[in-house]
């Protein structure tokens, strides 16, 4: 059985063909392309559970393909592999809208625990006593969706935004410290998993800027609360 469909763009033959041959002998579904231009006409007609991009591509960059992708799919992961160490570089990568990155080299254990941890949130099945609708001041989160509604207007969340708001939502008004958000959102709380946060954390800011009584407090050296009403 197919475990799930991931657009795999890497132009590294070598690398390519070990990633993609070591992967579907796991059973994942793998569409290999070698630019950036390739992978966007096969996601025209193709659907995919899982986006891997490397970010130095011959014609499109990984970060620039990341925004087109996320312009016609705001709901699918994006795994960036790249061989930049560069804070700055991988912090911009999450601000395009990427949900992680793996640093080559990398071995196959660390990237199949990264895609099932992926793959495994996308299909967590809502409990019967959890709505699937959650009212943050005047917003509405559909959480199935993807979609933060204010009235007719609608902004398309990424998964890890929808999952980090929701969170936040949970436990309004109380302070939830960094470790639990990592643990709970990222599944880690590793150094750069506490740095994206601080990326996501600016983004949803942004985000509810549409209710004014809707805030996102930094509680220095512990965490963040998010203040408003349910």
């Amino acid at each position: 059985m197919i475990k799930a469909r991931i657009l795999y763009v890497e132009d590294d033959e070598t690398l390519s063909f070990i990633t993609k041959d070591n992967l579907e002998m796991l059973d994942y579904s793998i569409s290999h392309c070698s630019s950036g231009e390739e992978a966007l006409k096969v996601m025209q007609n193709e659907k995919f559970d899982l986006c891997m991009l490397d970010v130095m591509l011959p014609d499109i960059d990984g970060f620039t393909l990341a925004q087109h992708i996320r312009a016609g799919n705001s709901e699918i992961p994006i795994l960036f592999l790249t061989a930049r160490s560069n804070q700055e570089d991988r912090l911009t990568g999450l601000r395009l809208g990427a949900d992680d990155y793996i640093t080559k080299p990398f071995g196959l254990e660390e990237l199949v625990l990264k895609i099932e941890v992926f793959l495994r949130r996308r299909k967590i099945v809502v409990d019967q006593n959890r709505s699937t609708r959650l009212c943050i001041g005047r917003l509405i989160l559909d959480r199935d969706n993807l979609i933060l509604y204010d009235g007719e207007e609608k902004s398309s969340l990424t998964f890890r935004e929808c999952t980090l708001l929701s969170f936040l939502a949970e436990n309004l008004d109380q302070v939830v410290k960094r470790e639990e958000i990592l643990q709970k959102v990222w599944g880690n709380d590793h150094f750069f998993s506490s740095r994206s946060l601080d990326v996501f954390i600016s983004r949803l800011r942004s985000i509810l800027k549409k209710d004014p009584d809707l805030r996102i407090e930094s509680i220095h050296n512990v965490g963040y609360r998010l203040k408003g009403k349910i």
